[in-house]
């Protein structure tokens, strides 16, 4: 299944694929890792929102007030990780991650089903402290709707099975790939 660099990368991006399409499948539920704003790594689970190959780029939706916007903003280097149990296989994607807002966020905005829109614009803004698990309020606001766009810059892919298999493909080698020891 996974014998050509080929063959694993194909099924990579596959899977990506089916994380944007199947809100069951794991890729739709990657961790974005960011350096947090106190120095410390700041990892949290995100909703895949995009993945297009050619252009080697995925995309998740945000409020623009949120700890890993002002960390990408600061530092625009981030890792998405995954891991699909289905065909045993960990994708580490590193990635260059533009923040997007305003009229550059607009068609993804309209794009997001109204009962959604809340998530954006919540109050307090995310990550305030709050007196009560419900004490806010869902307020969904365009100026408030960010799109992170992660123009993928390395993949390091591991097949877990009898015999493991790891490649890591790099945008500045036209991701021909190499194999490297699990």
């Amino acid at each position: 299944m996974t014998d050509t660099l080929a063959d694993l990368l194909d099924l990579a991006w596959q899977r990506l694929a089916l994380g944007v399409a199947d809100r069951n499948a794991p890729a739709r539920y990657p961790v974005l890792a960011t350096l947090g704003a106190d120095g410390w790594p700041a990892a949290r689970t995100v909703v895949l929102r995009a993945a297009q190959r050619i252009a080697g780029v995925l995309e998740i939706h945000t409020d623009t007030r949120s700890a890993k916007v002002a960390s990408l903003h600061a530092d625009p280097r981030a890792e998405i990780v995954i891991w699909d149990p289905a065909v045993a296989l960990q994708m580490r994607l590193r990635a260059e991650v533009a923040v997007l807002t305003g009229s550059a966020a607009a068609p993804a905005w309209a794009d997001v089903p109204d009962v959604a829109r809340g998530n954006y614009g919540s109050l307090p803004a995310p990550g305030t402290p709050i007196p009560t698990p419900l004490a806010y309020e869902k307020a969904g606001e365009a100026g408030r709707f960010a799109v992170l766009r992660a123009q993928i810059v390395a993949i390091d892919l591991l097949h877990i099975g009898p015999a493991h298999r790891r490649a890591r493909f790099r945008r500045a080698d036209g991701w021909t790939g190499e194999w490297l020891a699990p």
